[in-house]
């Protein structure tokens, strides 16, 4: 019976669907842009982790936007939605087991700052500037 229970458990295990989506296409985040309304992408590109695009906006302004390659976010920096200050994305990252911030910059809805993580490794990490969350995290100098 144990055998019966151990070998159904290992197959459900095997089967079940991976914890994280894949990141999304460049196809992907152009029918996004498009659904948001964008008119038209200039330039789209992955970069340090995100996807950055040069787009128009319906208005006829032309913006930087960068997008969330986990779930489409997308982080218009002329939206009517307000990004947190400075203050808030610090006590954040602390929060987020980030210490020994030695950079911080707003780019458009995100910031991006360099700092220490959890394991004392230098990480640099861009924050969405809407809710404070970890967009990406990437090791800095790994070969160190």
């Amino acid at each position: 019976m144990n055998m019966l229970i151990l070998a159904a458990a290992l197959t459900a295990t095997l089967t079940a669907a991976p914890a994280f989506a894949a990141p999304l296409s460049a196809a992907d985040v152009q029918a996004r842009l498009s659904k948001a309304g964008y008119i038209q992408v200039h330039e789209l590109e992955r970069d340090d982790g995100v996807w950055e695009a040069d787009v128009t906006r319906a208005d006829g302004s032309v913006v930087d936007v960068i997008i969330d390659p986990a779930n489409g976010e997308i982080f218009d920096p002329r939206s009517d939605r307000a990004v947190l200050d400075a203050g808030q994305i610090l006590a954040l990252a602390g929060k987020a087991g980030l210490s020994r911030i030695h950079s911080l910059d707003r780019d458009g809805a995100t910031w991006t700052l360099e700092a220490r993580d959890a394991r004392n490794q230098r990480v640099e990490v861009r924050m969405s500037g809407y809710d404070g969350r970890v967009i990406t995290r990437q090791r800095e100098d790994w070969w160190d």
